[in-house]
């Protein structure tokens, strides 16, 4: 399979779903983050996944490691359990959950995907019926506690700005387990 080969999930390409079509056995199932939600599920799902295509593309959400945009990884036989899914939010449908599952439980990756996935929906507002699109990677990940609470920094910046910060520092340590071990430092 060349680098660009079912970029755009055509359906030709052995192996990816296209993206007219929701095919819940290739996607994630939902998580803690949106099983309270609204999950998007069949057309729903797809449209939301096609626009997050574009804005993708636009804002150059790629993964490296397998040479395509984000979004593809939903479409991809190879990982059905990774990939985004979405619920709208329990008290407020102007909100947009969006809960990423990466490959592994150490893709290297992960922050970097999601915040780029959290600025690709929220600077890209416009093209799409949503206020808010937060963003969560899923607790299988080994640093989803740090990565989850800087994701939850640029949410509450945005809510209280309107503006998506250009850095954001590492946090997660109001969401962190408490433990009984001492930190030396």
């Amino acid at each position: 399979m060349s680098f660009l080969s079912g970029l755009r999930g055509s359906g030709t390409d052995a192996g990816f779903d296209d993206y007219d079509t929701f095919a819940p056995e290739h996607v994630p199932e939902p998580g803690s983050f949106i099983e309270d939600g609204t999950v998007l599920t069949g057309s729903d799902h797809a449209a939301f996944h096609r626009l997050t295509m574009d804005l993708f593309d636009e804002r150059g959400v790629y993964d490296m490691t397998f040479g395509y945009n984000l979004a593809q990884l939903n479409l991809d036989h190879r990982h059905p359990d990774a990939g985004f899914r979405y619920a709208r939010e329990p008290d407020d449908p102007g909100v947009l959950r969006a809960a990423f599952t990466p490959t592994t439980e150490f893709c290297p990756q992960s922050d970097t995907l999601t915040v780029g996935a959290f600025r690709a929906w929220n600077g890209l507002a416009e093209r799409h019926e949503y206020d808010l699109v937060r963003v969560r990677v899923d607790p299988i990940h080994h640093e989803s506690v740090a990565i989850n609470g800087k994701l939850k920094q640029l949410e509450e910046t945005y809510r209280e700005t309107g503006e998506i910060p250009e850095q954001v520092g590492d946090s997660g340590d109001d969401e962190r387990p408490e433990t009984d071990v001492e930190t030396p430092f």
